[in-house]
């Protein structure tokens, strides 16, 4: 049998494209404004460096035959440090500062855009990309609202783009292994998935405020509705309101919710629900803190996600994971690593996560960057082969929108009865409305 340190090995070369079988998209070379070669230049523009954004724009400028040409921000602050984090990362040309998103998509020397912008931009944005001929790695969630992320997956094939989403757990390559353990019925036939996460997060409480001087508020609105601006929303408490945010559900929980679809082999729901509310704390935040997302799918399979944004108590000693649960057993993960039970409960087979140094580019700062390293490896690769990335525009929207359904069900008050053929709500004007939004004047998206 082939050893697992081969095997991370084997993978990892392929940029782990292969070990999920993505097919490949076909595309003629006529639909590309200039052909990407396998030693020829991909340069990427980073939209959205505060944080994630710089922290990714150096993986992107280690990567070999990548060039990160771009780095924008509304932020003015955020660009020269993330401009630093590139140059720390090897890169020799210094990358050029933008502010307004929109040039960066006019400039024709740009063949890719990464967006780590607040979720309210994600679907314009990939939508805008793909229509300026860039490819796309657009971080979770995919859309803001349901609607926007069938367009995402529209755009991405009417303009032949590479649109990958941030699901970095798609190319892990040990817990790929996992998956396909599943898929093999190691734990038989597998019927329920169990996903959580936990976080001690504090009281949000905003003001009015003056806009600072560094912030171009207009354009970080977006294509938002105008709304005054506050203090203390910007550049994270935007999550907990649903202007612009879609709380913990997709902030976090799409994470683990993407790997129990793919490990249940499901695509849409029959049946969503979803409790809970802002327990912990009396102040401004919309969205829950505490909440629990249960799907029912076709096949008698069900999948819950448990969330206590302000109360740190681990589950199985772990802050977040998934449990599959089936006919023989169960299977644990959440990173790249698994770990299999029998009926009783007794560890049967555990493979751990990649040792360090193992994978190229690992970053020990968090367990997360290595699979960030393998997970961009892929769109890269993906874009020069004219395939599809490990997490592609389609199946990201289907685990993005399963949490947006449950998001609503918790907004009306009651279980959703869900169109299993395209995850439309049966039945329900009022959860209906839910399913797109309101766009401010001139930016509404359009494929």
């Amino acid at each position: 049998m082939q050893g697992r340190r081969s095997f991370l090995k084997n993978v990892t070369a392929a940029s782990v494209g292969v070990a999920v079988g993505n097919s490949a998209f076909g595309f003629s070379a006529k639909s590309y404004n200039r052909i990407i070669g396998a030693n020829e230049l991909i340069r990427v523009a980073t939209i959205g460096v505060n944080s994630r954004g710089n922290s990714m724009g150096g993986t992107f400028a280690s990567q070999k035959n990548t060039e990160v040409g771009i780095v924008c921000d509304v932020d003015e602050r955020a660009i020269p440090k993330a401009i630093k984090t590139i140059m720390d990362a090897k890169q020799v040309q210094t990358p050029k500062p933008e502010k307004d998103c929109r040039k960066v998509l006019e400039d024709k020397s740009i063949d890719a855009i990464y967006i780590a912008t607040p979720d309210h931009w994600h679907a314009p944005l990939t939508i805008m990309g793909c229509q300026a001929g860039k490819h796309v790695y657009v971080e979770k969630p995919l859309s803001h609202n349901p609607r926007e992320g069938e367009m995402a997956v529209e755009a991405a094939r009417k303009y032949k783009r590479v649109v990958q989403m941030g699901a970095q757990r798609r190319s892990a390559p040990v817990l790929t292994e996992g998956i396909n353990q599943l898929h093999k019925e190691i734990i038989g036939r597998v019927y329920l998935a169990k996903t959580w996460y936990t976080n001690k997060r504090k009281a949000t409480f905003l003001k009015p405020g003056t806009v600072p001087s560094w912030l171009d508020y207009e354009l970080w609105q977006g294509p938002a509705p105008r709304m005054p601006y506050k203090e203390g929303l910007i550049h994270y408490d935007w999550h907990w309101f649903w202007h612009w945010g879609t709380g913990e559900a997709l902030n976090n929980g799409t994470h683990e919710v993407d790997v129990a679809r793919w490990g249940l082999g499901v695509d849409f729901p029959t049946r969503v629900s979803s409790i809970g509310g802002r327990y912990q704390f009396r102040d401004d935040w919309e969205t829950p803190d505490t909440q629990i997302v249960a799907m029912d799918y076709p096949g008698k399979i069900s999948l819950i996600w448990e969330s206590r944004s302000s109360n740190g108590r681990k589950i199985e000693g772990q802050d977040r994971g998934i449990i599959f649960y089936g006919e023989n057993g169960s299977l644990d993960t959440g990173g790249d690593s698994y770990k299999v039970y029998d009926l009783d409960g007794k560890l049967i087979k555990e493979v751990k996560s990649v040792e360090e140094g193992d994978m190229q580019g690992r970053n020990t700062a968090s367990p997360s960057l290595g699979m960030d390293n393998l997970h961009v490896m892929d769109f890269l690769d993906a874009i020069k082969n004219n395939r599809k990335p490990n997490c592609d525009v389609e199946l990201g929207y289907k685990s993005v929108v399963a949490m947006q359904l449950g998001n609503i069900a918790w907004r009306v008050g009651r279980d959703l009865k869900i169109d299993p053929q395209n995850g439309h709500i049966i039945g329900d004007k009022e959860a209906q409305k839910l399913w797109s939004r309101e766009y401010e004047n001139g930016w509404k998206p359009v494929v």
